[in-house]
């Protein structure tokens, strides 16, 4: 009975050791994370600084174009009216 109560409490003191060598590695594990996710954070800093120019860019390409075709599309709307109310005075003058 003796002996199981030894061999009870060496087994138990090796799985204390082991638990304890395990968590050493987990906090090793943790803080190597710890570190990529701090990089990895600074460069989609970096990133998002480009990306926020691209779309600031994109933005103003945009707004562009719009201006543009509302101008062309005023001009073409104006040059329709005008043939029109060519049109309508020629047929008010003929009645």
């Amino acid at each position: 009975m003796d002996i199981l109560l030894i061999i009870l409490y060496v087994l138990g003191a090796a799985l204390i050791v082991a638990l304890i060598v395990l968590t050493i590695k987990l906090i090793f594990t943790v803080d190597r994370v710890n570190l990529l996710l701090d990089d990895v954070e600074k460069k989609m800093k970096t990133i998002d600084k480009i990306f926020n120019a691209i779309d600031n860019v994109a933005d103003s390409v945009s707004l562009l174009s719009d201006r543009i075709v509302d101008g062309v599309a005023n001009i073409v709307s104006k040059l329709f009216r005008s043939k029109r109310n060519k049109k309508e005075k020629y047929i008010e003058e003929e009645f």
